[in-house]
């Protein structure tokens, strides 16, 4: 053998070792990969889509699968890669020791420069692991409203009524209002002139109500039987009566307009005045003239 390919005792030995390392962290990160990838698959491929609403919710719980997937799949991956790195060092016969407290030194720099990304990271951790929201829902989230369009790890697109693209950093959300998880709620308060039939005009709204109720229309599907809740209120020109639908989660909007616009029919035909804000003068004329 050449006198260059001349190894020092025990240099083949680690040699090997090291190349067994690489083997086991390219064997061990592909099969855990592999299993993480099949077991979102299979979770994400268990829930049905029939019916609009359901494929909304299956890509709702789609996004959140995969999502969770492809976090648990870099933590195995970067958690085998530094695992592989340190012991191959350790086979080249580097100290370990010092190169650790550096690498805890340049860690909490790092992690002081990029404390917003931490914080927004775990923050999307917890909405997801928790479905706080999803693609789809109608949300509140404090610096916008909107439906929501993605979720990352990282931020919260949502598009609003106007048509606008919110980017919301999760750390940044610290309150959600949803309009639309598991069912929503429908309220109208509808006016009526001082001398009406509160009686009948209560029977001819719930009448109407009733009638969207059994119909099953898309997009304003109510779930129960629909309530009148009575006089809400003494108004100065009208007496405000209380009409409440269980609808489904988002359909609370266009179940209102289609039930305000028959509302309004029924109470034209039944001669019912849904009336406008008024005002009394009273003129007064004063003292009489005694030349007159």
């Amino acid at each position: 053998m050449p006198d260059f390919l001349d190894l020092p005792d025990g240099t083949s030995d680690a040699l090997a070792r090291i190349a067994l390392i690489l083997v086991l962290v390219i064997v061990v990160r592909w099969v855990a990969r592999r299993a993480i990838n099949r077991f979102t698959d299979d979770l994400a491929a268990r829930t049905p889509v029939a019916g609009t609403r359901r494929r909304a919710g299956a890509e709702r719980d789609r996004q959140r699968t995969i999502t969770i997937g492809r976090v648990l799949s870099g933590l195995v991956s970067i958690t085998v890669l530094v695992v592989g790195t340190l012991l191959v060092l350790g086979e080249v016969g580097i100290t370990l020791g010092p190169l650790l407290a550096g690498a805890g030194v340049v860690g909490v720099a790092l992690g002081f420069g990029a404390q917003y990304l931490v914080r927004d990271i775990i923050a999307g951790l917890a909405i997801l692991i928790e479905d706080q929201f999803g693609v789809g829902d109608v949300v509140d989230v404090g610096p916008a409203t909107g439906t929501i369009e993605t979720v990352s790890l990282r931020a919260t697109r949502l598009r609003d009524v106007n048509g606008v693209l919110w980017v919301v950093p999760n750390g940044e959300i610290t309150r959600v209002g949803n309009y639309s998880q598991l069912w929503a709620r429908t309220v109208l308060d509808i006016g009526v002139a001082y001398d009406t039939d509160l009686d009948r005009a209560k029977d001819i709204i719930l009448d109407a109500a009733t009638e969207l109720w059994q119909e099953h229309i898309p997009n304003a599907t109510i779930l129960e039987q629909p309530e009148m809740w009575g006089v809400e209120d003494l108004g100065d020109s009208a007496i405000t009566l209380r009409l409440v639908l269980k609808v489904e989660p988002a359909e609370q909007w266009t179940t209102a307009r289609i039930m305000r616009e028959r509302i309004k029919k029924a109470l034209d035909a039944a001669g019912i005045e849904i009336p406008f804000p008024q005002q009394v003068v009273h003129l007064d004329p004063g003292p009489a003239d005694p030349d007159r």
